[in-house]
């Protein structure tokens, strides 16, 4: 959320070299949307909420954020629901890939690499766009203390 919150307005609807039709806020649209879809297979039999999807070619800065709050809730959610049954998220019929093991360590990392694999995507495109994020945000982005403290009073 505060990547989102601090990239330049110049960049959120920039091509992206060499995939003209794909925008930042497309891609940060989509860890929302990764993770609804992930809400969705693994948690929804179990009474998770699963927020809606955005779409990644018309969402707002300001719907993005509020979507992402939400999906980061249920995030939490799905790994407290692994931790409560005792290290494992419970299988559910939806989860037929079976590639991702179900052990919440495992779970936990998957989605950790998944986005700052996208965020990192973000950092190097506002570069390479002119739009060189400054060392107070880019440094910002490793401050995990002081986001979850954000996060708290938001």
């Amino acid at each position: 959320m505060y990547l989102v919150e601090q990239l330049p307005a110049a960049v959120w609807d920039a091509e992206i070299p060499g995939a003209p039709r794909r925008t930042i806020r497309m891609i940060a649209g989509h860890i929302h949307n990764a993770r609804c879809s992930w809400l969705k297979t693994l948690g929804l039999e179990h009474g998770i909420h699963v927020p809606a999807s955005v779409d990644r070619r018309k969402v707002t800065r300001r719907q993005l954020l509020v979507a992402l709050g939400r999906s980061s809730r249920g995030m939490e959610a799905l790994l407290t629901l692994g931790l409560d049954a005792g290290g494992l998220v419970p299988p559910s019929k939806r989860y037929v890939w079976r590639n991702l093991p179900l052990d919440v360590p495992h779970v936990l990392t998957y989605f950790v690499a998944h986005e700052a694999h996208h965020r990192g995507q973000i950092v190097m495109l506002a570069r390479q766009l002119g739009h060189r994020l400054s060392n107070d945000v880019a440094g910002g982005l490793w401050e995990w203390n002081r986001r979850a403290r954000e996060t708290k009073t938001s």
